[in-house]
Order: structure tokens, then C-alpha cells, then sequence
């Protein structure tokens, strides 16, 4: 299938299912409808002369190399109720890919098995208020053998989809509490869901290994920015001293450059995947990866750049 044909059988499939709702957005559904303005409001600079005659989409980030920028974004709740099997499905099909797994709350209960897959594994702590659950579960997803660990920093106040809140019993995490996680980490950590330089500035001090720019698919609070209207600053503060993430609202290769272009190092895609799951298990999760890095690839050569690194602003422009 191609890929306007995966999400229009996925998309389909999921709405048909009790977990369809969580396609939706928190409230009144404005920071959805703001990912895609955002988006739309850049075009790129072709380079078609002496362009090159191919584009390379691998990576290496943190140690882990990747055939593609394009990973999976932080989730696990949809995910087991979309297909039997359906985490383990989603591992095969990103590790046919060359991509990377990010799974968050509930954590899976066969997180062990999912990294036995081979698949680069990320999994997420939530900010529960209960304080010794968070480094209890530190403890049991190192212990599974997973690559990253993630803290989410934006849930500090749970999820919300629609009027529905999610996750419950959250609070904010400190400063304090951020390095007592690190403390307790022994391989690269990810900070994830920031939207602000003070926010970026404050995930070095306390040791991030690399931050996700989110506003979380939609699932936190309203009136969230997209993450291109914060992304200069925050590359500003991080200088480059460590690698930054994105995600929220990448449908396409044409996406996926953008996002490489204001400074990211790898772009997460969360409702595709799922529309690749539903529509065809670990296949459609695979193809779904696969058609967007072939789109990035095409757009790359056409607009100068024969390897990710050569990505930039200068390859876009406001319209």
C-alpha cells in the first residue's frame, strides 16, 4: 500500500475502535490545528543544479545508528489494543525500518521482550506524584536492557484527550528531583517535551543527554506552540552540546525535512505508526517508515542535500 492508502485504512480502522478518541486532542483541539498551520507555512529552496545523485538518510545519535532520522514517538497506551501482540508488532516493524521504539505509560510488561527484538528501545517515566514509583521504574526498565531512558518533562499535570484526563496523580518535577533521576540512570537520558529555552537551559544543567521538543501529540494542555515557533531559541541554549528531538504533527518526508532543517536530529512520528499498525501489523508499521524516509530522501537531493548533516535553514523558507 502506499502511504495515503495506510493512513486512510488506518485512520479508518482505529476510529471503529474504543481507543479512537485518542486521535483527538486535548480540549478544544487547537494545538492540533495549529501543528499543521505551522507546518504549512514553509516551502523549500530546490537546488536542482549539481544537486546530488543520491541522498543518504542514516544517522548515528548517542551511540546508536539509525537508517533513517525518523523514529517512533513516546507511547504505549493505544498500542496493545489496536493489534494482538500489538507492541511486540510495532518493535518488528520499526527494527525492519532502521528505526527506533519510544514506549511511555503504562510501561509494557514485556519491555524485556520488545528489546530482545533488536529494536533501539526508549522507555519513558511519567512524573507521578508518588516519588519512589518514579525510581522503582527506573530500576525495572534498565534492568529490561532498554538503550534510553526518558523523563517526561511536560506531564506534570497528567494527559488530557478531549475532556478526559488520562494520567492522573502527576506533579512537576524540580531541579533536585531531575538530578536524582540522572543519578539513578546509567545510560543516555532524554528529557522530553520541552517548549522553552528556560526549560532547554535547565535539562543541560541537569545532565540531559538530549531533549525532545514536544507539546505531546496534543495530550497535555491547550494552546501549546508548535514546536518550530520555539525551536531557534532552544537550539540557541543547548548550542549544540547536545542532540535535539521533535515531533507533533509529521505526516511526510516533506515533514521530516522541515524539522531536520530548524535543527533537529531525529524527527518522531506518533499517529502514523499507529495507522500503520492498525492497517497492516508490523508490515504497515514498517512501510509507513519506509515510504516517509523515501520521501525525505527524494526531497533531499532536490534541495542540495546528499547526507542528513547537509540539512539546514538554508534548504527552506517562510511563505
Amino acid at each position: 500500500m502506499e502511504l495515503s492508502e495506510i493512513y486512510l485504512k488506518g485512520k479508518e480502522i482505529l476510529r471503529g475502535q474504543k481507543i479512537g478518541y485518542t486521535l483527538g486532542g486535548v480540549e478544544t483541539g487547537w494545538v492540533m490545528e495549529n501543528n499543521r498551520r505551522v507546518m504549512d507555512r514553509y516551502a523549500f529552496h530546490q537546488k536542482a543544479v549539481d544537486a546530488p545523485a543520491r541522498a543518504d538518510t542514516a544517522v548515528s545519535v548517542l551511540g546508536v545508528d539509525l537508517k533513517t532520522p525518523v523514529i517512533m514517538s513516546a507511547m504505549t497506551m493505544p498500542i496493545p489494543a489496536i493489534r494482538e501482540e500489538g507492541l511486540l508488532l510495532m518493535a518488528e516493524g520499526l527494527r525492519a525500518a532502521g528505526s527506533m521504539m519510544w514506549t511511555g505509560t503504562p510501561i509494557p510488561q514485556d519491555l524485556r521482550e520488545l528489546a530482545e527484538t533488536g529494536v533501539p528501545l526508549i522507555q519513558n517515566v511519567k512524573p507521578f506524584a508518588d516519588r519512589a514509583k518514579i525510581l522503582r521504574d527506573l530500576e525495572e526498565i534498565q534492568e529490561a536492557g532498554v538503550t534510553w531512558v526518558g523523563v517526561e518533562i511536560d506531564a506534570g499535570m497528567g494527559t488530557k484527550i478531549g475532556d478526559q484526563q488520562i494520567a492522573k496523580d502527576c506533579r512537576p518535577l524540580s531541579m533536585a528531583e531531575l538530578s536524582r533521576i540522572r543519578k539513578a540512570v546509567d545510560r543516555p537520558l532524554i528529557f522530553k517535551g520541552i517548549l522553552s529555552e528556560e526549560d532547554a537551559r535547565k535539562s543541560l544543567e541537569a545532565g540531559a543527554d538530549a531533549i525532545m521538543v514536544s507539546n505531546h501529540g496534543a495530550h497535555t494542555i491547550d494552546y501549546l506552540p508548535h514546536p518550530f515557533q520555539v525551536m531557534q531559541g532552544i537550539t540557541e541554549a543547548v548550542g549544540g552540546d547536545i542532540p535535539v528531538f521533535v515531533d507533533c504533527g509529521f505526516r511526510r518526508g516533506s515533514d521530516v525535512l522541515k524539522g531536520l532543517a530548524v535543527g533537529a536530529d531525529l524527527v518522531g512520528l506518533g499517529r502514523p505508526v499507529l495507522y500503520g499498525l492498525a492497517a497492516d501489523g508490523a508490515e504497515g508499521v514498517r512501510d509507513v517508515v519506509r515510504h516517509i524516509t523515501a520521501e525525505l530522501a527524494r526531497i533531499m537531493v532536490m534541495v542540495g542535500a546528499g547526507a542528513v548533516r547537509g540539512i539546514g535553514p538554508h534548504c527552506m523558507m517562510e511563505v
